[in-house]
Protein backbone atom coordinates (compact mmCIF):
# COMPACT_ATOMS: atom_id res chain seq x y z
CA UNK A 1 0.00 0.00 0.00
CA UNK A 2 2.88 2.36 1.28
CA UNK A 3 4.52 1.54 -2.02
CA UNK A 4 1.54 2.13 -4.56
CA UNK A 5 0.71 5.92 -3.16
CA UNK A 6 4.08 7.12 -3.72
CA UNK A 7 3.79 5.52 -7.45
CA UNK A 8 0.55 7.86 -7.60
CA UNK A 9 2.62 11.34 -6.42
CA UNK A 10 5.26 9.60 -9.11
CA UNK A 11 2.25 9.82 -11.75
CA UNK A 12 1.36 13.14 -11.21
CA UNK A 13 4.74 14.11 -10.89
CA UNK A 14 5.03 12.85 -14.44
CA UNK A 15 1.47 14.53 -15.48
CA UNK A 16 2.96 17.94 -14.08
CA UNK A 17 6.35 17.34 -16.30
CA UNK A 18 4.00 16.39 -19.41
CA UNK A 19 1.92 19.26 -18.77
CA UNK A 20 4.09 22.12 -20.03
CA UNK A 21 4.56 20.30 -23.12
CA UNK A 22 1.11 19.37 -23.91
CA UNK A 23 -0.35 22.74 -22.84
CA UNK A 24 1.79 24.77 -20.23
CA UNK A 25 4.14 26.48 -22.82
CA UNK A 26 0.81 27.72 -24.54
CA UNK A 27 -1.10 29.00 -21.33
CA UNK A 28 1.52 30.48 -19.52
CA UNK A 29 3.22 31.87 -22.49
CA UNK A 30 0.22 33.42 -23.86
CA UNK A 31 -0.21 35.84 -20.64
CA UNK A 32 3.04 38.02 -21.63
CA UNK A 33 1.09 39.15 -25.29
CA UNK A 34 -2.01 40.12 -22.34
CA UNK A 35 -0.62 42.18 -19.40
CA UNK A 36 3.27 42.68 -20.46
CA UNK A 37 4.56 43.10 -17.45
CA UNK A 38 8.05 42.17 -15.51
CA UNK A 39 6.12 39.10 -14.08
CA UNK A 40 4.59 37.79 -17.65
CA UNK A 41 7.78 38.59 -19.16
CA UNK A 42 9.85 36.65 -16.78
CA UNK A 43 7.66 33.73 -16.95
CA UNK A 44 7.85 33.59 -20.72
CA UNK A 45 11.28 33.72 -20.46
CA UNK A 46 11.34 30.63 -18.27
CA UNK A 47 9.53 29.05 -20.42
CA UNK A 48 12.10 29.16 -23.12
CA UNK A 49 16.01 27.37 -23.04
CA UNK A 50 19.27 28.75 -22.45
CA UNK A 51 21.27 29.45 -25.11
CA UNK A 52 23.97 27.50 -23.98
CA UNK A 53 25.64 27.82 -20.60
CA UNK A 54 23.05 28.75 -17.81
CA UNK A 55 19.48 27.44 -16.64
CA UNK A 56 15.66 28.55 -16.61
CA UNK A 57 12.87 26.36 -15.65
CA UNK A 58 12.34 25.11 -19.20
CA UNK A 59 15.70 23.16 -19.25
CA UNK A 60 14.74 21.13 -16.30
CA UNK A 61 11.39 19.71 -18.49
CA UNK A 62 13.75 16.99 -20.02
CA UNK A 63 15.93 15.99 -17.23
CA UNK A 64 12.99 15.56 -15.13
CA UNK A 65 11.55 12.88 -17.66
CA UNK A 66 15.23 11.10 -17.18
CA UNK A 67 14.68 11.09 -13.71
CA UNK A 68 11.35 10.43 -13.29
CA UNK A 69 12.02 6.84 -14.91
CA UNK A 70 14.59 6.08 -12.76
CA UNK A 71 12.49 6.41 -9.74
CA UNK A 72 10.41 4.03 -11.40
CA UNK A 73 13.13 1.94 -11.26
CA UNK A 74 13.47 -0.24 -7.94
CA UNK A 75 10.06 -0.46 -8.13
CA UNK A 76 9.49 -2.22 -11.32
CA UNK A 77 12.18 -4.17 -11.55
CA UNK A 78 11.61 -5.46 -7.68
CA UNK A 79 8.11 -6.02 -8.46
CA UNK A 80 9.03 -8.23 -11.69
CA UNK A 81 11.10 -10.05 -10.11
CA UNK A 82 9.49 -10.90 -6.75
CA UNK A 83 6.75 -12.00 -9.35
CA UNK A 84 9.15 -14.88 -9.92
CA UNK A 85 10.41 -13.33 -13.58
CA UNK A 86 14.09 -14.41 -14.16
CA UNK A 87 16.94 -11.94 -14.76
CA UNK A 88 17.02 -13.36 -18.37
CA UNK A 89 13.42 -12.36 -19.08
CA UNK A 90 13.97 -9.12 -17.67
CA UNK A 91 16.92 -8.38 -19.14
CA UNK A 92 14.89 -8.37 -22.53
CA UNK A 93 12.25 -6.60 -21.45
CA UNK A 94 15.06 -3.90 -21.00
CA UNK A 95 16.74 -4.40 -24.40
CA UNK A 96 13.28 -4.08 -26.01
CA UNK A 97 11.84 -1.00 -24.03
CA UNK A 98 15.41 0.25 -25.02
CA UNK A 99 14.49 -0.46 -28.83
CA UNK A 100 11.21 1.13 -28.79
CA UNK A 101 11.49 4.06 -27.36
CA UNK A 102 14.51 4.79 -29.25
CA UNK A 103 12.69 3.92 -32.33
CA UNK A 104 9.87 5.94 -31.37
CA UNK A 105 12.43 9.21 -30.39
CA UNK A 106 13.05 8.79 -34.65
CA UNK A 107 9.42 9.03 -35.50
CA UNK A 108 8.87 11.82 -33.01
CA UNK A 109 11.89 13.91 -34.13
CA UNK A 110 14.19 12.12 -36.52
CA UNK A 111 12.12 12.40 -39.34
CA UNK A 112 11.64 8.61 -39.85
CA UNK A 113 7.91 8.84 -41.06
CA UNK A 114 9.36 11.36 -44.21
CA UNK A 115 10.94 8.18 -45.84
CA UNK A 116 13.75 10.52 -47.16
CA UNK A 117 17.32 9.31 -45.75
CA UNK A 118 18.38 13.12 -46.31
CA UNK A 119 16.26 13.77 -43.76
CA UNK A 120 16.68 11.13 -41.01
CA UNK A 121 18.35 12.15 -37.65
CA UNK A 122 18.86 8.87 -35.91
CA UNK A 123 19.69 10.32 -32.52
CA UNK A 124 17.93 13.56 -31.38
CA UNK A 125 15.15 12.96 -28.88
CA UNK A 126 14.07 13.10 -25.74
CA UNK A 127 12.86 9.34 -25.93
CA UNK A 128 16.21 8.04 -27.33
CA UNK A 129 17.95 9.88 -24.22
CA UNK A 130 15.79 8.13 -21.97
CA UNK A 131 16.10 4.68 -24.04
CA UNK A 132 20.10 5.25 -23.75
CA UNK A 133 20.01 6.60 -19.48
CA UNK A 134 17.66 3.89 -19.27
CA UNK A 135 19.98 1.07 -20.71
CA UNK A 136 22.87 1.88 -19.27
CA UNK A 137 21.90 2.61 -15.51
CA UNK A 138 19.48 -0.88 -15.72
CA UNK A 139 22.48 -2.84 -16.66
CA UNK A 140 24.35 -1.06 -13.47
CA UNK A 141 21.52 -1.40 -11.00
CA UNK A 142 20.95 -5.31 -11.98
CA UNK A 143 24.65 -6.20 -11.55
CA UNK A 144 25.93 -3.90 -8.68
CA UNK A 145 24.94 -3.21 -5.43
CA UNK A 146 23.98 -0.01 -4.02
CA UNK A 147 27.58 1.43 -3.16
CA UNK A 148 28.84 0.92 -6.35
CA UNK A 149 25.89 2.31 -8.18
CA UNK A 150 26.57 5.47 -6.32
CA UNK A 151 30.27 4.95 -6.93
CA UNK A 152 29.82 4.29 -10.90
CA UNK A 153 27.87 7.48 -11.23
CA UNK A 154 30.45 9.40 -9.49
CA UNK A 155 33.03 8.01 -11.66
CA UNK A 156 30.60 8.59 -15.04
CA UNK A 157 30.42 11.86 -14.02
CA UNK A 158 34.17 12.55 -13.57
CA UNK A 159 35.15 10.78 -17.10
CA UNK A 160 32.80 13.10 -18.62
CA UNK A 161 34.12 15.97 -17.50
CA UNK A 162 37.75 14.60 -18.16
CA UNK A 163 36.85 13.79 -21.64
CA UNK A 164 35.19 17.17 -22.40
CA UNK A 165 38.46 18.96 -20.72
CA UNK A 166 41.54 16.97 -21.76
CA UNK A 167 40.62 15.26 -24.94
CA UNK A 168 41.29 17.75 -28.07
CA UNK A 169 39.14 18.55 -30.40
CA UNK A 170 40.37 19.39 -34.42
CA UNK A 171 40.61 23.10 -34.59
CA UNK A 172 39.92 23.53 -31.04
CA UNK A 173 42.50 21.92 -28.90
CA UNK A 174 41.07 20.13 -25.54
CA UNK A 175 38.67 22.10 -23.10
CA UNK A 176 36.63 23.41 -25.73
CA UNK A 177 32.86 23.93 -24.63
CA UNK A 178 31.75 25.97 -27.25
CA UNK A 179 28.78 25.20 -29.04
CA UNK A 180 30.98 25.33 -32.56
CA UNK A 181 33.76 23.05 -30.85
CA UNK A 182 33.81 20.48 -28.31
CA UNK A 183 34.14 16.81 -27.91
CA UNK A 184 30.82 15.44 -27.47
CA UNK A 185 29.82 17.35 -30.71
CA UNK A 186 32.75 16.20 -32.56
CA UNK A 187 31.91 12.72 -31.23
CA UNK A 188 27.96 12.69 -32.93
CA UNK A 189 28.91 14.43 -36.29
CA UNK A 190 32.11 11.41 -36.99
CA UNK A 191 30.20 8.74 -35.92
CA UNK A 192 26.85 9.85 -37.53
CA UNK A 193 27.53 11.96 -39.92
CA UNK A 194 24.91 12.70 -41.94
CA UNK A 195 22.47 11.48 -39.78
CA UNK A 196 23.44 14.25 -37.18
CA UNK A 197 20.88 16.43 -36.07
CA UNK A 198 22.34 19.40 -37.25
CA UNK A 199 22.09 20.95 -33.83
CA UNK A 200 24.36 21.71 -30.99
CA UNK A 201 22.95 19.47 -28.70
CA UNK A 202 25.65 16.55 -28.38
CA UNK A 203 23.73 12.28 -27.63
CA UNK A 204 26.60 9.73 -27.74
CA UNK A 205 29.00 10.85 -25.51
CA UNK A 206 26.43 12.29 -23.67
CA UNK A 207 24.82 8.71 -23.36
CA UNK A 208 26.73 8.66 -20.25
CA UNK A 209 25.68 11.53 -18.45
CA UNK A 210 21.75 10.57 -19.87
CA UNK A 211 22.40 7.55 -17.30
CA UNK A 212 23.47 9.49 -14.22
CA UNK A 213 20.49 11.64 -14.33
CA UNK A 214 18.59 8.26 -14.40
CA UNK A 215 20.93 6.57 -11.80
CA UNK A 216 20.15 9.54 -9.32
CA UNK A 217 16.27 9.03 -9.56
CA UNK A 218 16.78 5.74 -9.02
CA UNK A 219 18.77 6.47 -5.72
CA UNK A 220 15.62 8.60 -5.26
CA UNK A 221 13.89 5.00 -5.28
CA UNK A 222 15.80 3.38 -3.45
CA UNK A 223 14.92 5.91 -0.19
CA UNK A 224 11.09 6.10 -1.69
CA UNK A 225 11.28 2.17 -0.96
CA UNK A 226 12.87 2.01 2.15
CA UNK A 227 11.31 1.17 5.32
CA UNK A 228 11.71 4.27 7.20
CA UNK A 229 8.86 6.68 8.39
CA UNK A 230 8.18 9.27 5.97
CA UNK A 231 9.13 12.05 7.90
CA UNK A 232 12.69 10.60 7.46
CA UNK A 233 11.89 9.97 3.68
CA UNK A 234 11.69 13.66 2.95
CA UNK A 235 14.25 14.74 5.50
CA UNK A 236 16.69 11.67 2.93
CA UNK A 237 15.10 13.18 0.12
CA UNK A 238 15.26 17.20 0.68
CA UNK A 239 19.41 16.62 1.77
CA UNK A 240 19.95 14.75 -1.52
CA UNK A 241 18.47 17.38 -3.46
CA UNK A 242 20.17 20.13 -1.56
CA UNK A 243 23.43 18.57 -1.53
CA UNK A 244 23.22 17.54 -5.96
CA UNK A 245 22.23 21.64 -6.05
CA UNK A 246 24.97 22.98 -4.21
CA UNK A 247 27.91 20.34 -6.13
CA UNK A 248 26.37 21.06 -9.35
CA UNK A 249 26.83 25.33 -8.48
CA UNK A 250 30.06 24.14 -7.26
CA UNK A 251 31.27 22.07 -10.38
CA UNK A 252 29.64 24.84 -12.49
CA UNK A 253 33.15 27.00 -11.58
CA UNK A 254 35.13 25.03 -13.51
CA UNK A 255 32.91 23.27 -15.84
CA UNK A 256 29.78 25.16 -16.98
CA UNK A 257 25.78 23.80 -16.46
CA UNK A 258 25.12 23.62 -20.51
CA UNK A 259 22.02 21.71 -21.12
CA UNK A 260 23.25 21.08 -24.95
CA UNK A 261 26.37 18.88 -24.12
CA UNK A 262 24.23 17.37 -20.74
CA UNK A 263 27.33 18.33 -18.42
CA UNK A 264 27.99 16.55 -15.22
CA UNK A 265 27.77 20.32 -13.55
CA UNK A 266 23.87 20.37 -14.91
CA UNK A 267 23.45 16.39 -14.18
CA UNK A 268 23.42 17.47 -10.77
CA UNK A 269 22.14 21.01 -10.79
CA UNK A 270 19.05 20.05 -12.71
CA UNK A 271 19.05 16.59 -10.86
CA UNK A 272 18.92 18.54 -7.45
CA UNK A 273 15.62 20.59 -8.96
CA UNK A 274 13.98 17.00 -10.37
CA UNK A 275 14.77 15.33 -6.04
CA UNK A 276 13.25 18.96 -5.00
CA UNK A 277 10.23 18.23 -7.14
CA UNK A 278 9.77 14.73 -6.51
CA UNK A 279 9.91 15.86 -2.23
CA UNK A 280 6.87 18.43 -2.91
CA UNK A 281 4.44 15.87 -4.53
CA UNK A 282 5.47 12.75 -2.51
CA UNK A 283 4.46 15.96 0.89
CA UNK A 284 1.94 16.83 -0.53
CA UNK A 285 0.09 13.63 -1.80
CA UNK A 286 1.18 10.84 0.22
CA UNK A 287 2.20 12.73 3.52
CA UNK A 288 -0.99 15.18 3.50
CA UNK A 289 -3.02 13.15 1.53
CA UNK A 290 -4.20 16.05 -0.87
CA UNK A 291 -4.76 14.09 -3.62
CA UNK A 292 -7.97 16.06 -5.57
CA UNK A 293 -5.54 18.94 -7.42
CA UNK A 294 -3.43 16.11 -8.87
CA UNK A 295 -5.94 14.96 -10.74
CA UNK A 296 -5.32 16.62 -13.65
CA UNK A 297 -1.99 15.86 -13.39
CA UNK A 298 -2.69 11.97 -13.09
CA UNK A 299 -4.72 11.71 -15.78
CA UNK A 300 -1.85 12.88 -17.99
CA UNK A 301 1.37 10.72 -16.42
CA UNK A 302 -0.65 7.45 -16.82
CA UNK A 303 -0.43 7.78 -20.84
CA UNK A 304 2.53 9.93 -21.00
CA UNK A 305 4.37 8.47 -23.53
CA UNK A 306 1.03 8.15 -25.60
CA UNK A 307 0.55 12.15 -25.36
CA UNK A 308 4.27 12.46 -25.67
CA UNK A 309 4.01 10.78 -29.42
CA UNK A 310 0.66 12.28 -30.43
CA UNK A 311 1.71 16.03 -30.02
CA UNK A 312 4.63 15.34 -32.12
CA UNK A 313 2.54 13.93 -34.59
CA UNK A 314 -0.55 16.50 -34.17
CA UNK A 315 -0.72 20.30 -33.10
CA UNK A 316 -3.85 19.85 -31.24
CA UNK A 317 -4.39 23.66 -31.04
CA UNK A 318 -5.75 22.96 -34.70
CA UNK A 319 -8.66 20.57 -33.16
CA UNK A 320 -9.12 23.23 -30.62
CA UNK A 321 -9.32 25.92 -33.12
CA UNK A 322 -12.89 24.08 -34.54
CA UNK A 323 -14.16 24.98 -30.93
CA UNK A 324 -12.52 28.32 -30.41
CA UNK A 325 -10.86 29.61 -33.67
CA UNK A 326 -13.57 32.14 -35.01
CA UNK A 327 -13.75 33.50 -31.35
CA UNK A 328 -9.83 33.70 -30.85
CA UNK A 329 -9.34 35.86 -34.15
CA UNK A 330 -11.65 38.54 -31.98
CA UNK A 331 -9.93 38.74 -28.81
CA UNK A 332 -6.84 40.24 -29.69
CA UNK A 333 -3.67 39.76 -27.53
CA UNK A 334 -6.17 37.17 -25.76
CA UNK A 335 -6.14 34.37 -28.90
CA UNK A 336 -2.94 32.79 -27.80
CA UNK A 337 -3.92 32.00 -24.41
CA UNK A 338 -7.51 30.76 -25.55
CA UNK A 339 -6.29 28.64 -28.43
CA UNK A 340 -3.88 27.37 -25.82
CA UNK A 341 -6.64 26.23 -23.06
CA UNK A 342 -8.44 24.97 -25.82
CA UNK A 343 -5.68 23.02 -27.17
CA UNK A 344 -4.80 21.67 -23.87
CA UNK A 345 -8.48 21.19 -22.95
CA UNK A 346 -8.76 18.82 -26.07
CA UNK A 347 -5.73 16.77 -25.17
CA UNK A 348 -6.61 16.16 -21.81
CA UNK A 349 -10.45 15.37 -22.56
CA UNK A 350 -9.41 12.55 -24.94
CA UNK A 351 -6.49 11.58 -22.08
CA UNK A 352 -9.46 11.92 -19.79
CA UNK A 353 -11.46 9.10 -22.15
CA UNK A 354 -8.69 6.97 -22.07
CA UNK A 355 -8.12 6.90 -18.23
CA UNK A 356 -11.77 6.28 -17.66
CA UNK A 357 -11.29 3.38 -19.73
CA UNK A 358 -8.11 2.16 -18.23
CA UNK A 359 -6.56 2.39 -21.38
CA UNK A 360 -2.86 3.14 -20.49
CA UNK A 361 -0.35 2.25 -23.20
CA UNK A 362 3.04 1.00 -21.64
CA UNK A 363 6.65 0.21 -22.97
Amino acid sequence: MKNHLRLESLDALRGFDMFWIIGGEWIFGGLNGIFQSPVTEFINTQLTHVRWEGFRFWDVIMPLFLFIVGVAMPFSFSKRLAGGESKKKLYIHIFKRFAILFILGMVAQGHMLDYDLSKLHIFSNTLQAIAAGYLIAALIMLNMKVKWQVSITAGMLLLFWGLMAWVPVSGFGPGSLTPEGNLAISIDKWILGNFQDGTNYSWILSSLTFACTVLLGVFAGYILRSNISQKKNVFRLSAFGILCIGLGLIWSLVFPIIKHLWTSSFVLFSGGICILLLVLFYVVIDVWRWRKWAFVFKVIGMNAIAVYMATHLFDFRLMGNVFVGGLAERLGAWNVLVQGVAGFTVIWLILYFMYTKKIFIKI
